[in-house]
């Protein structure tokens, strides 16, 4: 397994400011990078929709970790699946040809567990990932999100660019997005459980039946196997970042109101949509190809991820 030496590269990491991102930097740092080489764009005076803001962005670096991404639970999906797709597409598309145009040597493109299809078996295998068409809600952004695999395979094909392709499960953790109208599904619930201990609510509303299974990955092991596969990993085929670990929704809404001693109702909204029926990642690539395993134990990530928001909660 050969090893991509950090020190002294020079590193970009787009969405670097964000519930990830910071992650991200933190484990390059330990990784030894040096914090004074990693850039991290912002978005209000770097665009990435907009190909002048790649080639700054991309300019004399070595190394690309393109985390950013215009991205939300099932609520934004259906509000603005047009913005999620163009705005996603136009980031990762441009950014990968300004950085092969560049001459960067490694460009690790995240993407998303939404680019599965709607019916894939369980647990989901790397190779099923074109066995069908997306969920519906999240369709857009997965599909844009998967074009950027078959544009790195295409430019490694033609150019020898070493473009790699990520698919972490869904995150949670400290500092996720707590905001009702964006957030996912973790965050939405220790808000919503939060705010009705506040009320004193006797009961709490949830979409759904409850029946859907979702697999999480704690944000600071993300980070983690984000940079072992930037350190080792140099093929064309898109490698899983997961747990192995499956919870329906109705157990992990329940484990957060033990977690956070709310004793009311919980209401299932079944009119609502489910979203996705199961979801949970074969982690089988990741341990074989750069030895990256999860090993936060999800009990204790909810439990900092409660303590986090109840702190930080106005």
């Amino acid at each position: 397994m050969e090893t991509l030496d950090l020190s002294n590269k020079r590193i970009v990491v787009t969405g670097g400011a964000g519930f990830l991102g910071r992650q991200v930097i933190a484990q390059l740092e330990k990784a030894g990078a040096t914090a004074e080489k990693i850039t991290v764009p912002r978005s209000r005076d770097c665009d990435l929709r907009v190909m002048e803001s790649c080639q700054r962005a991309v300019d004399q670096q070595d190394v690309v970790i393109h985390l950013a991404a215009h991205v939300g639970g099932i609520g934004l999906n259906r509000e603005k699946p047009a913005e999620l797709f163009y705005d996603n597409l136009m980031m990762g598309t441009q950014l990968i040809h300004a950085a092969y145009e560049a001459g960067v040597q490694k460009f690790v493109c995240v993407g998303t567990i939404c680019a599965y299809p709607k019916f894939t078996p369980v647990p989901f295998k790397e190779d099923d990932i074109w066995n069908g068409y997306p969920e519906e809600t999240n369709a857009p952004y997965g599909v844009a999100k998967k074009a950027l695999l078959v544009q790195l395979q295409a430019y490694r094909q033609q150019y020898g660019f070493d473009g790699i392709y990520l698919l972490p499960v869904n995150l949670y953790g400290p500092e996720d997005n707590f905001d009702p109208r964006s957030s996912h599904v973790i965050p939405a619930l220790i808000r919503k459980v939060h705010e009705a201990q506040q009320r004193g609510d006797k009961q709490i509303p949830v979409w759904g039946d409850g029946s859907p299974t979702r697999e999480f990955l704690y944000s600071e092991d993300a980070a983690r196997g984000i940079v072992m596969g930037t350190q080792h990993y140099s093929d064309a085929e898109p490698v899983n970042l997961g747990t192995g670990y499956e919870i329906t929704i109705k157990d992990l809404i329940t484990l957060i109101c033990e977690l956070m001693d709310y004793e009311g109702e919980l209401v299932w909204e079944t009119d609502q949509p489910n979203g996705q029926p199961r979801r949970c990642l074969d982690t089988e690539r990741a341990k074989q190809t750069f030895g990256f395993t999860a090993q936060v134990d999800f009990k204790q990530g909810l439990k900092n991820t409660i303590d986090w928001y109840r702190q930080h909660a106005v």
